[in-house]
């Protein structure tokens, strides 16, 4: 039914668009009968697939950003992905950037967002996605999960934007404290473009420093909790050669789990609409070469030591194959799902 509903859909505000799909996901999620028909709608053979000590029913993920709350999870869930990503979750809560701060470049099948981490901080995530006994309606309306969660569900961490770089290591590793209890694997999210100097915490000393104390704090984690908790880190589309080197070079040294590749970017080469101008990250169909370009690149550099999770520019089931073909040991997709709607998911795990 998307083919029908995506005219309507295109007609309202990107971000407003974005909040009612994710607002009637909320609401079937939270019904066992709606819950139970998108399950049978959208239902695909399981591709079972091992990755950073977790196993997947398929290799079809949800990018973070879509569901930056966890409001939705099981709503999400029951279209047929392996696994969601939630977030980005900062500390506290913040509003984000000023709107208008999305952009459909329709021409292109892209999109260009500078949304800026909003959201209801780490505290209101972490009571949506840890465990309850008992659930009401009116939880299960709010988005809280009974029992467990019911896909693998990883968060995706960042700073607050008054946080400094100098001190941005005390929000990651204030976010891995709170989440690691719940979470099945967590994101350290250096690559976003939107929060005024974040991507410099991608440079080899900002983020050996970073990701020592990091790898530190998850191991009193899971000695107190006696579970193993993955944490990857995700980098941008725009480095150079180099500057993927010597990122993954320090991922590698660290003793993080995986790599997600890539974020969005900051190049507008060869679009057409009249947003190509606007601030922010560029996703979709145009990110898809140089996506592609950073997987290569990076499957030789890791060689094998760690998975690769592979974003951006996955519009059709062939480009999904190509990047697992590639390397990539899982996918996932964002703006993909707005362009071809959720039955690509579907299509993925079938045409592999």
């Amino acid at each position: 039914m998307y083919p029908f509903f995506r005219p309507l859909l295109f007609r309202l505000d990107p971000e407003r668009a974005h909040a009612l799909t994710l607002l009637a996901l909320r609401f079937a999620g939270a019904s066992t009968l709606l819950n139970w028909s998108l399950r049978r709608v959208y239902r695909a053979p399981e591709k079972p697939v091992e990755a950073f000590g977790l196993r997947f029913k398929n290799p079809v993920g949800l990018a973070a950003g879509y569901d930056k709350d966890g409001l939705a999870i099981a709503g999400l869930a029951a279209l047929g992905f392996g696994h969601v990503e939630i977030g980005t979750v900062t500390p506290m809560p913040q509003a984000g950037n000023p709107k208008p701060r999305v952009f459909r470049l329709a021409e292109d099948e892209a999109v260009i967002n500078r949304m800026g981490f909003p959201g209801r901080g780490a505290d209101s995530v972490r009571n949506r996605i840890k465990p309850a006994d008992k659930v009401n309606l009116f939880q299960r309306m709010m988005g809280v999960l009974p029992d467990r969660l019911p896909t693998i569900v990883g968060v995706n961490l960042g700073k607050n934007k008054s946080t400094p770089n100098e001190e941005a290591v005390f929000d990651y590793l204030s976010l891995v404290q709170i989440f690691a209890p719940y979470a099945d694997y967590l994101t350290i999210n250096v690559s976003s473009p939107n929060t005024v100097g974040l991507r410099q915490l991608q440079g080899r000393d900002a983020l050996e420093g970073l990701l020592a104390q990091v790898h530190q704090q998850r191991q009193l984690e899971e000695a107190s909790l006696q579970k193993r908790l993955p944490i990857l880190v995700k980098l941008a589309p725009d480095l150079t050669e180099k500057e993927l080197d010597d990122a993954v070079d320090v991922i590698l040294r660290a003793q993080m789990d995986g790599i997600i590749l890539t974020n969005t970017t900051l190049a507008r080469e060869g679009l057409r609409s009249k947003y190509q101008r606007e601030e922010g990250g560029l996703s979709g169909k145009p990110l898809r070469a140089r996506s592609e370009a950073v997987l290569r690149q990076a499957v030789h550099l890791v060689d094998g030591k760690v998975p690769i999770v592979s974003v951006g520019g996955i519009m059709e089931p062939d480009d999904a194959k190509r990047r697992l073909d590639l390397g990539a040991a899982l996918v996932q997709l964002y703006t993909g799902l707005i362009y071809r709607g959720p039955a690509l998911v579907r299509e993925i795990i079938k045409a592999l």
